[in-house]
């Protein structure tokens, strides 16, 4: 792990504290967690985060091996709304909520010290829930080996952006809220609530939490994930670790800012900044920008 990236982790664990007064100004009166207390979905405006998208090679070697067979299966599991909905491949770093336009922009402006180059490994297919028993949404995930200096960096950047970012939300992300808020537990609820959404890293008395599990989203749905559907899938995830048992090893080389859908899948990249130089690239203009 590189040096300067350790100290800087170490030094903002020493105090909780400290780590959640990085952005006093932001947090004070614009974070609403209202919406926690209606037994239905919040109202989805605008999400932003923080991603590694996957480099082509990988999309394409996914393409090639399990993308076919996926997409027959959605069809013959009628999830035509999975089939079609469109996603740009990625790994999460973190998501927030808000509909001010400029938050990219201030995302951008706030962003930690970026790690260096990523080295890591996909590998294990597997279904998910928001939260068990909430019905919806799913999703069919590819993981990550989770060992290595680059996943210990990887992680490490996690709790630094969580700290630095989450600040700027408006409230919780909408897909945790209602019925997935309901059935959550205390420790995901209480994420939700002082972070926006469960499954970042945080620091709670000087201690690091880690809850992320970084890893790539294949099928995002709101269909209810019935036993039949649970089954479907688990049964795919199987079969898609019989053909890609060794995983697909990858390098990520950048981090974007980036656009989401209600679920999750990211519909535009903002953003693009380099882990080799930290140069920033306005992805729709292709024109470089100052930080």
């Amino acid at each position: 792990m590189n040096s300067k990236f350790s100290h800087c982790l170490a030094a903002i664990a020493v105090s909780a504290t400290t780590l959640l007064a990085v952005h006093p100004a932001v947090a004070q009166g614009a974070v609403d967690n209202s919406a926690l207390a209606s037994p239905a979905f919040r109202e989805h405006k605008r999400t932003f985060g923080l991603v590694y998208t996957l480099p082509q090679e990988v999309n394409d070697k996914l393409g090639l091996t399990i993308g076919g067979l996926l997409r027959e299966k959605l069809l013959n599991a009628k999830l035509i709304d999975e089939a079609l909905r469109f996603n740009i491949p990625h790994v999460t770093v973190l998501h927030i909520h808000n509909p001010d336009p400029t938050t990219p922009e201030k995302m951008l402006k706030a962003m930690p010290k970026l790690p260096p180059v990523l080295n890591v490994t996909l590998k294990t297919f597997y279904t998910t829930e928001a939260a068990k028993g909430a019905g919806h949404p799913w999703w069919l995930d590819l993981g990550i080996v989770k060992e290595g200096a680059s996943f210990e960096t990887m992680m490490a950047f996690n709790t630094i952006a969580t700290t630095t970012l989450t600040p700027l939300r408006d409230g919780p992300l909408p897909r945790v809220t209602g019925p997935v808020y309901a059935v959550m537990s205390d420790a995901a609820k209480e994420l939700v609530q002082t972070v926006g959404v469960s499954g970042l890293n945080t620091v709670k008395d000087g201690k690091e939490l880690r809850p992320h599990n970084p890893h790539n989203t294949l099928v995002y749905s709101m269909a209810k994930f019935t036993p039949e559907i649970q089954a479907a899938f688990n049964q795919t995830a199987v079969e898609f670790n019989q053909i890609l048992p060794d995983g697909i090893p990858t390098a990520f080389k950048t981090v974007s800012i980036v656009e989401l859908g209600f679920a999750g899948n990211v519909l535009r990249e903002i953003y693009r900044l380099s882990l080799e130089d930290g140069s920033v690239l306005n992805v729709a203009t292709g024109a470089k920008v100052a930080k």
